[in-house]
């Protein structure tokens, strides 16, 4: 595994205003999730039916702040995230969000590097064959 970015998430006061400002910018497509959690889906890149991508790159999210000081965050792809917060935490990094399940998707958490860079890690459930 390349542990490269995969997913990123951008927060947003005015989800509307943001969403209209990517589409006109960049050309993305931003729709909204289906369900309770007020996430839309930002596609950089066409996917197909089930979601993946259709050429190289990187799609993400777009969510309302919880919070005024919130910053956009990169996830990058792990085989194992106990194996990777360990780690992290062992190099003077911090877990500040633990691992905890995306249905249908796998597992994430969230950390800070030594200088308190926030990042997320995904580990993608195994596809059944």
């Amino acid at each position: 595994m390349d542990h490269t970015i995969v997913h990123f998430e951008i927060p947003a006061v005015d989800v509307e205003k943001l969403r209209q400002f990517y589409e006109q910018v960049f050309g993305w497509k931003i729709i909204e999730y289906p369900g309770p959690n007020d996430y839309w889906i930002i596609q950089t890149v066409p996917t197909d039916e089930k979601g993946m991508l259709q050429h190289p790159g990187v799609n993400g999210g777009m969510y309302k702040k919880p919070q005024p000081d919130i910053k956009p965050i990169n996830y990058y792809s792990v085989e194992s995230i106990t194996d990777f917060l360990a780690k992290i935490e062992n190099l003077g990094g911090k877990v500040i969000s633990p691992k905890q399940e995306v249905p249908d998707v796998g597992w994430v958490a969230a950390a800070t590097d030594p200088e308190g860079n926030q990042f997320a890690l995904i580990e993608p459930f195994q596809k059944k064959v």
